[in-house]
C-alpha cells in the first residue's frame, strides 16, 4: 500500500532507498536541528526499524518519492511514540508525525503535502484521535509546517528532550498537537 498526493508517492522502504536517504540525512544542513548527521549505518538501522514497525503496526515513517522525477527526496509519516517520549508528553496521543526532506526540495510545500496525506490516513484508516509533533525550539521551518497542517502549540506542553544533556543547545523542544476533525 502507498499513499499518494499530487506530487508525492509515500511508500514503505525498499533497499534502493538506503544510499539516497544516507545522503540526505548525512547532510549537515538538513540535520542542523538534530544533534548530528546520520551515518550510513544509522540510516540502515533506521530503515530496518521502520520496516519492522510497518510490518507490526502498518505504519511508520515512510519513503517520500517525488512523482516528477521518481527520486527519493526524504521521509514522512506517523510513528508510535517511544516509551521515553511518553514520559515527557503529558497526554498519550500514541503517535507523532514527522518529516525530513532533501534540501533541494525545500520551499515547495512538499512537507505539508506529505504530512496532510499522513494525517488523513491517521484519522480515516488508523483511527487515531490525536497526533503530536515536536522539534527543537529553534527549528522554525518545521514549526511552520506544523502550523500549515493545522497543528497548534501550547507553550505549557514544551519540554526538555530526554535524550539530550542539560545545556545542549537543542534540548528545549516545542510540542504541537492536532485532533481528529469532527
Amino acid at each position: 500500500m502507498n499513499l499518494e498526493t499530487e506530487r508525492l508517492i509515500l511508500r514503505p522502504w525498499e533497499d534502493r532507498d538506503r544510499a539516497p536517504l544516507a545522503a540526505i540525512l548525512g547532510d549537515p544542513h538538513v540535520r542542523r536541528y538534530y544533534p548530528s548527521t546520520a551515518t550510513p549505518e544509522e540510516v540502515n538501522a533506521q530503515i530496518d526499524h521502520a520496516i519492522a514497525r510497518t510490518a507490526e503496526h502498518g505504519f511508520h515513517f515512510w519513503a517520500a518519492e517525488h512523482k516528477a522525477d521518481r527520486k527519493l527526496i526524504g521521509l514522512v509519516g506517523v510513528a508510535s511514540l517511544s516509551d521515553r517520549m511518553r514520559t515527557v508528553i503529558d497526554s498519550d496521543p500514541g503517535v507523532e508525525i514527522g518529516w525530513q526532506f532533501d534540501k533541494n526540495y525545500w520551499g515547495q510545500g512538499l512537507a505539508p503535502e506529505g504530512a496532510r496525506a499522513w494525517l488523513d490516513h491517521a484519522w480515516k484508516t488508523l483511527g487515531f484521535a490525536e497526533v503530536v509533533a515536536f522539534t527543537a525550539q529553534t527549528n522554525l521551518p518545521s514549526q511552520r509546517v506544523m502550523e500549515k497542517i493545522g497543528m497548534r502549540r501550547d507553550p505549557a506542553d514544551d519540554f526538555a528532550h530526554p535524550n539530550l544533556a542539560e545545556g545542549h543547545p537543542l534540548r528545549q523542544h516545542v510540542l504541537y498537537r492536532i485532533k481528529r476533525p469532527g
